[in-house]
């Protein structure tokens, strides 16, 4: 009788641990790796929240001008506040997948199956057009094909497109910096001090002491 009542209560405080410890019951028992699950939902589009617009200049470390979206043909030759330099970036997922858009031309940023960069239009709706933002430990930014892994987008001293299989992630020539164009800057909400008054006398009423 003892044996079955400590075996009873063995099996009671098990069912408590899992009912109280979900995250135990999941990847404890399931199996699943969360590493693996955020890295799939980075994928997905978000199709319920807004999607974020954003307006910037990419400048090239190595021509020392901006990535410019000429409809078909792109190049890095482009000065400070040209048109053409003008970038439309489009993130619809979780994670830091972005699909990048000429303002000017309405043509994409994209990188076909033989690594070369080229423009589509906006119409194109193909994972050629897709990159990984990648923040790298210089501060610079890096964007690697979404489509075929291990191809970034590079430019020559020259501003010429490099081929995909030709990039590394510690060249130069696929480092960008983020600009804002000329005349426009980040909303910024101005830092307001908070001061401490000091506490006014109290005003005692007439004929009170």
């Amino acid at each position: 009788m003892r044996s079955l009542l400590s075996t009873l209560a063995v099996l009671c405080i098990q069912m408590l641990l899992v009912m109280c410890n979900p995250l135990q019951q999941v990847f404890g028992v399931d199996g699943v790796n969360f590493s693996v699950h955020v890295e799939n939902q980075t994928r997905v589009r978000d199709a319920m929240s807004r999607r974020h617009h954003r307006v910037y200049q990419l400048y090239s470390r190595t021509s020392g001008k901006h990535v410019q979206v000429l409809g078909r043909r792109i190049s890095a030759r482009g000065e400070d506040g040209d048109k053409y330099a003008q970038l439309v970036v489009e993130a619809d997922t979780f994670g830091s997948q972005v699909r990048i858009r000429g303002k000017e031309t309405n043509f994409y940023l994209c990188m076909n199956r033989r690594g070369k960069l080229v423009g589509k239009k906006a119409s194109n709706k193909s994972q050629d057009c897709v990159f990984v933002e990648k923040v790298l430990e210089n501060h610079y930014t890096a964007l690697m094909s979404a489509r075929y892994a291990g191809w970034y987008v590079g430019f020559t001293k020259r501003g010429r497109p490099r081929r995909g299989p030709h990039t590394l992630p510690n060249q130069q020539d696929v480092h960008f910096m983020k600009r804002f164009p000329p005349g426009e800057y980040p909303e910024t909400t101005p830092f307001r001090f908070t001061t401490v008054n000091k506490r006014s006398k109290r005003v005692r009423a007439p004929g009170t002491r």
